[in-house]
Parts: C-alpha cells; structure tokens; sequence
C-alpha cells in the first residue's frame, strides 16, 4: 500500500488528491491520511493541502517502500529489512535453507558480525552504508561458483558508477577500489550438491554514508565511502546531505537482474571481458597471499573460471584460486 502511494507521487509532478489515491488504491480518505501520517514517521516529508490532496517534497535517504518502487526483475520482489543483525549473509543462508524465493534480499542498518572474506569480520556502524545479502538460486556447477562472485562485482561497480559518477574499479576477486582504496566488498557463500548449486548468498557491503575518521585506524587507512569520494572530486566541504542508499541499492539489483542472465545463458566470456574493464589488478605487480605462502609477479589475466593468472618472475604462468591481493610499485 505505501508502494502505491510512492509511485503516484512519482508519476506526478505535484499534487495528488486524497480522491484519487482513495479511487486508486480501493481505501477510504481516512486510510490514506494515515498511510500519510505512517510514511512522514518514516522520514518522508509530505506536503498536505485541503484544497490539493498532498505533495511528495522529499524522501528519507533509505526507504524499503521506495526501493520496491525501483526494482525492475526478480531481485528485490521480496525485501527482509532489520534494523540490526548479527550478519545479513547469516540470516539470508538460514532463509535459503529453508526454501525462501530466489531474488529475496536480506538489508540491515547494522551489523554487529559483519562478515568478510577468509573469516573476517566487515566494520558496520549504524546507518548509512549498505548491509546487503541477495539469494539466488542459480542451476550451475559447483566448479563455476567464482563466476557468481565476478558477475556480482560487474554489478555493483557498474551500479555504483551509474548511480553516482566514481569510477569504482574492481580488485581481484571482489573488491570494490576506488583511488586504491577499498569501497566495499563482496563474500559469496552456498550450499551445494556434487553436481549443482543449491542456492547461493551474495553479501554486498559497501561504505555510502561512512566518514572515514567513524573507521578504526587500521581500517580508516585502506577505506574509502562513497560520500567522501563526491566531497574530494567536487570540492564539496559540506557532506551534511547524505547520499540515497536507496537508488544505490535499486541500481545494484537492476544490475544484478542484468547480468545474472548474462550467466544463466552461459555467456562466461561477455562476463570476463566485462570484468577486465573494470578491472584495477591486472598488468600490475602484485603480491598474492594464502595462508602462510606469498607468491609475487604480474596479474596477467583470468581465466574463464575467474581464477587469476599470475605471470612468475621465471616468466612460467601460475593459476591462483584464492588468496589476498597486494599491488606492489
């Protein structure tokens, strides 16, 4: 009911009568006062008028209701908000597990366990960035699960990018770089049978609203947030407005929508080609670590199950799997 609320405000530029959204929605003028009361306890500023009916003026910086306006496809047509969790990839496995629908996205404010890559934890202070897990339900090999994690960041670098002009670039596997500092990430975890997947969790962080001094040293050092990206490259001192997580968010499931299907129809090289454009690992130097081993030479390509190619200083080739990249000068 809020959906179609929002959605009149959008298709009109002004004032929609409280006749209209009563005829539309099939409810009474006093329900609709109250579903206008409930959106401005939300954070959505709406003008009433006697004579006018009522006019959107501005929408909270994240919003559930608008975000279901936003979404084209199947990722986002069931949204599983909470204020706080402990992990939303936790809580999204535990979903799948259960037989929840392929598309439904598990988002929270706050995470107080925030996963990361190898067993680490993913700083999540309250509000401001993105929290996000997607299900997914793919039919493909086990072998082919890098592709998942590929496909997801040529969705959110794109996303990003479209959505607010960064250029976000992609570190091997899953980082999402800009000017060599790390925006977001992304952690894929599924359940599998020996032939195929089950289904899938794509964790998406990424750091919206975060000012950096807000970051433990260790991490504020490596960590870049989209709000204090737009504030160097356009000279803004005053970063008060904050950015809409929710157009991210809905650029990030479009996306998603998009080249999910790119990998269901087997289009492993249109995925590949796509990554290597946006990619900020290779021709260059790097470090490769894995557990207690270090192997360094030049990040030469990947190959069509996303693994790196790494050129030895020997001039032989090597295929890494897994493992922490480090540019080198």
């Amino acid at each position: 009911m809020f959906e179609g609320i929002i959605r009149m405000f959008k298709e009109k530029d002004g004032f929609v009568s409280g006749e209209e959204m009563s005829r539309r929605l099939g409810i009474t003028r006093a329900a609709i006062w109250k579903k206008i009361k409930a959106l401005r306890e939300r954070g959505y500023v709406i003008e009433g008028s006697t004579a006018k009916g009522y006019r959107l003026i501005k929408t909270p910086e994240f919003s559930v209701e608008e975000l279901k306006t936003l979404v084209k496809g199947d990722f986002g047509k069931e949204i599983i908000f909470h204020e706080s969790l402990d992990s939303t990839n936790t809580l999204a496995m535990e979903l799948a597990d259960k037989g929840i629908s392929h598309g439904t996205i598990v988002i929270a404010n706050h995470q107080l366990k925030g996963k990361g890559r190898l067993g680490r934890t993913w700083f999540s202070p309250p509000k401001g960035n993105i929290y996000m897990s997607v299900i997914v339900r793919p039919e493909i090999e086990p072998k082919d699960a890098t592709l998942l994690t590929i496909m997801s960041a040529i969705s959110c670098a794109r996303a990003v990018r479209n959505s607010t002009g960064i250029e976000v670039k992609i570190k091997w596997p899953n980082d999402l770089m800009v000017s060599e500092r790390k925006l977001g990430g992304i952690l894929t975890e599924m359940k599998s049978d020996q032939d195929r997947i089950v289904f899938a969790v794509i964790g998406i962080g990424i750091n919206v609203n975060a000012h950096l001094d807000a970051f433990p040293v260790d991490v504020r050092a490596v960590a870049a947030s989209v709000i204090e990206e737009l504030r160097e490259g356009k000279g803004i001192k005053d970063c008060s407005q904050e950015i809409s997580r929710t157009l991210i968010i809905a650029a990030i499931l479009n996306e998603l929508e998009r080249w999910f299907k790119v990998l269901i129809k087997g289009s492993k090289i249109q995925l590949i080609n796509e990554w290597k454009k946006l990619s900020s690992t290779l021709g260059r130097k790097v470090k490769i670590i894995s557990g207690r081993d270090a192997i360094s030479g030049i990040a030469e390509d990947i190959d069509d199950e996303g693994m790196l190619i790494l050129r030895l200083p020997s001039g032989g080739l090597k295929k890494i799997s897994a493992g922490d990249v480090i540019m080198l000068r």
